[in-house]
């Protein structure tokens, strides 16, 4: 799996961030109350590169500032066929179980809540997903990026097993 990742740099790439949720944490102190918030936001370009940071900080908006920093820090190219996904994939994170199906064109994104906005920042247009377990949005982050990342195209396995890209569709 790690030989499949690849890592891309943020030089001239237009990248679109997408809010995934806020959190406010509450720290109880001998002075009163103290509130800071988390944000979990997801940045992509639509066309394959995607990436997710956590921020934390005491006002919301630098909380969203500091997670589109650390997201664009860690941004991978995901394999695209046609605005869907090569094939099917299952990944889990902590309690979150994600399944992800190719669907044909025209179907839309059939996801909800955080792996929607994953999904959508990759660019795929249509797709079937489910998800399976925990609702937490970190976790279903974190799944949906595990099973994006094992993607393979079929010039990735070709190359990978050494024989033409013909061979692969017909065996």
């Amino acid at each position: 799996m790690s030989g499949n990742i690849k890592k891309v740099k943020t030089t001239d790439i237009e990248l679109k961030d997408r809010l995934v949720a806020i959190n406010r944490v509450t720290k109880v102190t001998k002075g009163g109350r103290t509130f800071s918030f988390s944000a979990i936001v997801v940045v992509g370009n639509e066309d394959g590169i995607v990436g997710w940071g956590l921020g934390k900080a005491s006002e919301v908006t630098a909380a969203i500032a500091k997670g589109v920093d650390a997201a664009k820090k860690n941004l991978v190219k995901i394999p695209i066929n046609k605005g869907t996904i090569p094939h099917e994939q299952v990944a889990k994170f902590g309690g979150a179980n994600v399944f992800l199906k190719p669907a044909s064109h025209g179907t839309g994104v059939k996801a909800g809540g955080a792996m929607r906005a994953v999904l959508e920042s990759v660019g795929v247009h249509d797709i079937l997903a489910k998800s399976k377990g925990s609702s937490n949005p970190h976790n279903l982050v974190k799944a949906t990026f595990n099973a994006l990342l094992e993607m393979r195209d079929a010039y990735t396995v070709a190359q990978h097993r050494g024989v033409s890209l013909e061979k692969v569709f017909k065996g």
